[in-house]
């Protein structure tokens, strides 16, 4: 098994608004606990944060790598050789691609808060998923990381 020549990782994490909106959860919480004394509100103020924190960091986590002649994308992993054709999406077309144009099959990988994505067909003939929809912030990127291991492979 070969490395890639142009090797690709992303992990798609969450923006920082949302690490706003987790400390907005402790205190959303904490208010909610007011009523219960001093210990019941921090402690609602320092378990909602955590907790809004660690959804966030969770849902941020998932990663995109083109290593060893394989796309792994979240938890899947394809052999860059099931792989045809990739179609770099700007905002819009990302947007019809995830909406009207969708195919229920597909696979996507989404984060609504990454404009630009990838489509990536699959050729395999025994894979009934017609294409790969991957979010991701640089789609130009990662487009010549899969034609540099399917190159290589």
């Amino acid at each position: 098994m070969q490395l890639s020549a142009t090797p690709y990782e992303e992990r798609l994490t969450a923006p920082r608004s949302w690490w706003l909106v987790s400390v907005l959860v402790g205190i959303a919480l904490a208010l909610i606990l007011v009523p219960f004394g001093t210990l019941p509100t921090l402690g609602g103020l320092v378990g909602g944060t955590a907790a809004a924190a660690v959804t966030a960091s969770a849902y941020g986590s998932v990663r995109i790598r083109v290593v060893g002649g394989l796309l792994v994308a979240g938890e899947a992993k394809i052999p860059v050789t099931a792989l045809g054709a990739a179609e770099t999406l700007d905002a819009e077309e990302a947007r019809a691609w995830r909406t009207y144009k969708a195919d229920t099959r597909a696979f996507m990988l989404l984060r609504a808060y990454i404009p630009t994505a990838l489509r990536v067909e699959v050729t395999d003939s025994g894979d009934p998923t017609p294409y790969l929809y991957l979010s991701t912030r640089e789609p130009e990127r990662l487009a010549r990381a899969l034609e540099a291991a399917k190159a290589a492979a």
